[in-house]
């Protein structure tokens, strides 16, 4: 990821890290000032890499940058004071933004096709440079850079009076660990016409092998076992240590520029100027443990140091008396400074914050991320930002997932939608990330039971017509649901099958809508959450758009679904997790569509054996905006309290 042109390529990268190695200490966070409020989803930043670099016009030789480490290795994570200074004339085209690795100032090789950049959305007819710069901040994020209030003298002339003046800016940066060295490079000209003016050379990171980003997920129905997934620049198996006294040894892997998918015509990012080494993905499994039990682990090794200690809980074990679980769809990362990116999700720190204090709560079992996960969509590194982003969260309750368009969806690699969604990483880097109990590789569907609900989690990017493998194992999974056990069956995916937003292209695909629906309605499926579309939406109970039961207010006024007669499912969007927001027409003429909120937020599900409550929560006000019940008779009951036959 960089710039090319006649100057010095750039690439830029940050992130966040919460999952830091025991010996640093976490940085404070940052003042509420710097926290994004609003950033369009695709931002002028996002076209730097596809202008000439200039060549800047009489540069100040008194230029200079320094960090706030003092020239010290870069910890874990940090908030660094990046200071320009020797500045002649300040200007609001000013910016300065972060490389790595560093080595990629070097333009050598560098292709200049436009047509590269296509497929990401970016439709300007300028060259494209080598590699992608990540984040940068214009200088006027110092409030006092152009009015030059902090400024020094470099020359004075025979009376003593200052001759030379030069001005000085400083700005926030938000730094994790991702293993390569950094640079912090200045540029003129805005991002339209960037020229390079001046670099602080590399900076290193103390331990570039560090354990970080733990992540759990669950492994089966039993709820006594526990999958751990973290990332390092290490190799070697590592362990994590758990519990009393016990311990197990990670697998390692990793995957290369080889195994992302791109066409000879079109490199994709992720194959050319996204790319960034992912390190090694180390997982390991616990084991031996008990369903609602606690449990302290640690990760790592001697060698490479270990994380923090975490607390996680283990879900209920399949056929237990209750369960809750949040639940969102296209989620993303945003900066915890200032910065801008390729991608920013303006809601997704919001997101992140909220489903932590549930987590806090301790009354949340698991949590369901339905697809778009990082929109990393070929620039690898954003990967890095995302798992940080999630580690409050992920590291205390298994972190389930559903794959999405932008993490399959490439030409050419199998997935059923030929678009370049993906950016050429074809569910590679979702799948090394995200171990989930799935069948096999790149056949990311599986099913899972927790408490008193049946989970099945399908791949709405793979092929799910009649016949297909997926269909078939849809079709066998909801036949043998035992009812006694798990009462509820709730159906998972990324794409929905109703929504009243007009998106171009459509949202709902109405051949995916007539091959998988049926399953739905013949195995009395109750509850069906999708995303894809940025809001939220609830159906009645509804089959080939027609409703065929709808709800009534119960005591306290909630909408409330009777299944103990069934007649269809209901259907949930929840795609709201951060990504720009899809509005609503002004008229719905969809008489199906019951509930609709454009807010960023998730649900908050908690089901027993016989009434399921579900809440969608605006993730910044922690407000419930919609809620309904569905209610049926617990099957287990009825068939204990059946007489005995003679």
């Amino acid at each position: 990821m960089g710039l090319s042109g006649s100057g010095v390529a750039l690439l830029v990268f940050l992130g966040l890290c919460t999952a830091a190695v025991s010996s640093w200490t976490t940085p404070p966070p940052p003042p509420p000032e710097m926290l994004h409020e609003s950033f369009a989803g695709k931002s002028e930043f996002r076209t730097v890499n596809r202008r000439r670099l200039g060549v800047c016009s009489n540069p100040s030789p008194y230029l200079a940058i320094s960090v706030s480490t003092g020239g010290a290795p870069l910890p874990d994570e940090a908030f660094v004071m990046v200071t320009v200074a020797g500045v002649l004339r300040p200007d609001a085209d000013d910016w300065v933004a972060m490389i790595t690795p560093s080595n990629y100032s070097s333009v050598a090789g560098c292709h200049l096709s436009g047509a590269n950049y296509v497929q990401t959305g970016d439709l300007a007819h300028l060259p494209l440079l080598c590699h992608y710069p990540v984040k940068a901040q214009y200088l006027t994020r110092d409030p006092g850079y152009l009015g030059c209030k902090t400024a020094a003298c470099q020359k004075r002339d025979a009376s003593g009076a200052c001759s030379v003046r030069t001005c000085a800016a400083t700005v926030t940066i938000h730094v994790v660990n991702f293993r390569t060295d950094v640079e912090f490079v200045l540029f003129s000209g805005g991002f339209r016409t960037p020229c390079v003016l001046q670099r602080s050379g590399a900076l290193r990171f103390a331990n570039p092998a560090s354990p970080l980003y733990g992540h759990l997920s669950s492994t089966d129905s039993t709820a006594t076992s526990m999958r751990l997934t973290w990332v390092s620049g290490d190799r070697r198996p590592q362990q994590v240590q758990y519990g009393v006294g016990k311990s197990a040894t990670s697998q390692v892997a990793t995957f290369t520029q080889n195994d992302m998918c791109s066409s000879p015509l079109l490199p994709s990012p992720a194959k050319d100027f996204g790319w960034h080494d992912p390190g090694y993905i180390h997982t390991a499994v616990m084991t031996g443990l008990q369903p609602s039990q606690s449990y302290t682990y640690r990760y790592g090794s001697d060698s490479v140091g270990w994380s923090d200690t975490n607390e996680f809980r283990m879900p209920p074990a399949a056929g237990s008396d209750e369960t809750s679980f949040v639940i969102y769809g296209d989620m993303g990362k945003a900066p915890l400074d200032p910065s801008v990116e390729h991608y920013i999700q303006t809601g997704s720190i919001s997101l992140a914050k909220a489903v932590a204090k549930e987590i806090q709560t301790g009354k949340v079992d698991s949590v369901f991320h339905i697809g778009d996960i990082s929109y990393a969509t070929g620039f690898l590194v954003e990967w890095d930002f995302f798992l940080n982003l999630i580690a409050p969260v992920a590291s205390r309750v298994p972190y389930m997932t559903a794959i999405g368009n932008h993490e399959r969806d490439y030409a050419e690699s199998g997935s059923i939608y030929v678009t370049p969604d993906s950016g050429g990483e074809c569910g590679v880097a979702y799948e090394s990330y995200f171990h989930m109990p799935a069948v096999s590789k790149d056949k990311p569907w599986y099913s899972i039971e927790q408490g008193s609900v049946h989970f099945v989690v399908m791949s709405t990017e793979h092929k799910w017509s009649e016949k297909s493998e997926q269909y078939n194992w849809m079709n066998q999974d909801l036949s043998s649901v035992n009812r006694s056990r798990t009462p509820w069956v709730i159906f998972i995916g990324h794409r929905p099958m109703y929504s009243s937003h007009v998106g171009i292209p459509v949202n709902v695909d109405p051949i995916f809508v007539a091959s998988v629906e049926p399953l739905l309605l013949k195995y009395q499926v109750d509850l069906v959450f999708f995303g894809h579309v940025h809001n939220y939406e609830r159906t009645c109970a509804v089959y080939r758009s027609i409703c065929k039961g709808e709800p009534k207010k119960d005591a306290s006024g909630i909408d409330t679904y009777d299944n103990s007669k069934y007649t269809a499912p209901v259907h949930a969007i929840v795609g709201a997790g951060g990504f720009s927001l899809d509005k609503f027409p002004k008229i719905v003429l969809n008489k199906w569509s019951l509930s609709r909120v454009s807010e960023f937020g998730y649900a908050r599900v908690h089901a027993t054996r016989g009434d399921m409550l579900v809440e969608f929560v605006s993730s910044s006000t922690m407000e419930v905006r919609d809620q309904f019940r569905i209610v049926k008779p617990d099957p287990a009951r009825r068939l204990r309290n059946q007489p005995v036959q003679p």
